[in-house]
């Protein structure tokens, strides 16, 4: 099936920032550890994506370093009990996407990610430390077919096959047949970052081919969790959002190997490349992938 890049997501002239997508960052720590860039990365990237409205939900500890990163972002500082409790503020917000997961506290586990998941109307993507927490839950999967996009590296993808059983010992299933698999049992969209970034939601299949061997550096994917989260606040549907995203994030981090150096390479110079990627996409015709 030939998938295309779809268009970036046109814009209204009388469109506000309370109608281009409203964003809620949920992690962050400060405690033992220091995972306050994460956020901030999502939250960055979001509003270079096109969101207008952006808000970082963070542990106390990590409340003002991450507002000093993010400034263009609003934060809160809250407890992290259970899901149905972030949900509420993340609902107190009207957020249109919520992204659980960049440099997330152990206090939320993956018991409490399933609940803020089945308790959220709204568009999900779960990355990093929140697919971690969630390989622990064992089987589950999202109560809203086709609205939740997971984004593992291989790593993060080996520990969520090993929780859902699909995780086969003597078999080398091939990354669509992984990421078609895991699609199916979750109803979710997964794309399963690397070389060839692999788009998939149980159906469709698309193969990435913008990026480098330079961006495997830290923070790129929180980048792209915020990138994909901006598309689907305005209004682009789970699968198309990431098949965009991913094209955009890859194609950013091209556009910044040729301003830096390949090895050069920061999530911040892949921030900065977005604009230059989106105008390019935006003024030619979408590339396909054969999936």
């Amino acid at each position: 099936m030939t998938v295309a890049v779809p268009v970036f997501p046109p814009r209204a002239a009388d469109a506000h920032k309370g109608t281009v997508g409203r964003i809620v960052v949920v992690g962050g720590r400060f405690d033992d550890v220091g995972m306050v860039g994460a956020p901030a990365f999502a939250a960055i990237a979001a509003f270079r994506a096109g969101a207008g409205l952006v808000q970082i939900l963070t542990t106390e500890e990590a409340h003002l370093p991450v507002s000093i990163l993010a400034p263009g972002a609003t934060t809160r500082a809250t407890t992290f009990p259970d899901g149905r409790h972030v949900a509420s503020l993340a609902e107190s917000f009207a957020a249109d996407v919520v992204a659980i997961g960049p440099g997330l506290t152990p206090e939320m586990t993956g018991a409490d990610i399933v609940a803020l998941m089945n308790a959220l109307a709204c568009g999900i993507v779960v990355d990093a430390d929140g697919l971690n927490a969630l390989a622990s839950v064992g089987t589950w999967c999202a109560a809203r077919e086709g609205q939740v996009v997971v984004t593992p590296h291989p790593g993060e993808m080996k520990r969520l096959t090993q929780g859902l059983g699909l995780d086969e010992p003597g078999t080398q299933p091939s990354r669509r047949e992984i990421a078609m698999a895991v699609a199916r049992r979750t109803r979710t969209v997964v794309v399963l970052k690397g070389a060839g970034t692999v788009v998939a939601d149980g159906a469709r299949v698309y193969v990435n081919d913008t990026g480098h061997s330079g961006m495997a550096t830290a923070g790129a994917g929180d980048v792209l969790t915020g990138v994909i989260a901006a598309l689907m606040g305005q209004k682009m549907a789970a699968f198309e959002a990431a098949v965009l995203g991913t094209y955009l994030h890859g194609r950013a981090g091209e556009i910044a190997g040729d301003r830096v150096g390949l090895i050069s390479v920061t999530a911040r110079d892949i921030i900065e490349a977005l604009g230059s990627a989106i105008s390019e996409h935006r003024s030619q015709k979408p590339p396909t992938s054969s999936g």
